[in-house]
């Protein structure tokens, strides 16, 4: 135990990543009932309606370095029928599950922010 602790203090401060903003985003979401999917591309601010939700997306950002490595999308999920707020806050495009939108029936998740074509990395 004492060798991990030792070890961590070794290693030094993490580094920060720095992100760029994006002009929108891509969404997944699924209804678990009827196993209907759909993607849809947002920009900041607008809204899409999925069933009874309606997701909003607030930001996305992408790390600078590697833009096409990872993803961070700030949405607002609320219940249309009855306004309710079901979700606010930042959905990671690599870890879909770490932060997501707990509801018995409907699934959403971020896959991607909408890329400048000059942060578009090909493949080699």
């Amino acid at each position: 135990m004492r060798v991990l602790a030792v070890a961590l203090m070794l290693a030094g401060p993490a580094t920060a990543q720095d992100f760029a903003d994006s002009t929108g985003a891509t969404l997944r979401f699924l209804d678990k009932l009827t196993s209907e999917t759909g993607d849809v591309t947002l920009g900041i601010g607008q809204a899409a309606k999925f069933g009874r939700l309606v997701v909003r997306l607030d930001s996305c950002r992408y790390p600078v370095t590697n833009p096409a490595s990872d993803s961070e999308a700030h949405v607002t999920i609320i219940e249309e029928t009855t306004q309710t707020q079901l979700f606010t806050g930042w959905m990671l495009a690599s870890s879909p599950a770490l932060s997501a939108l707990d509801h018995p029936r409907y699934d959403v998740w971020a896959l991607s922010c909408t890329l400048p074509e000059a942060a578009v990395q090909p493949e080699e």
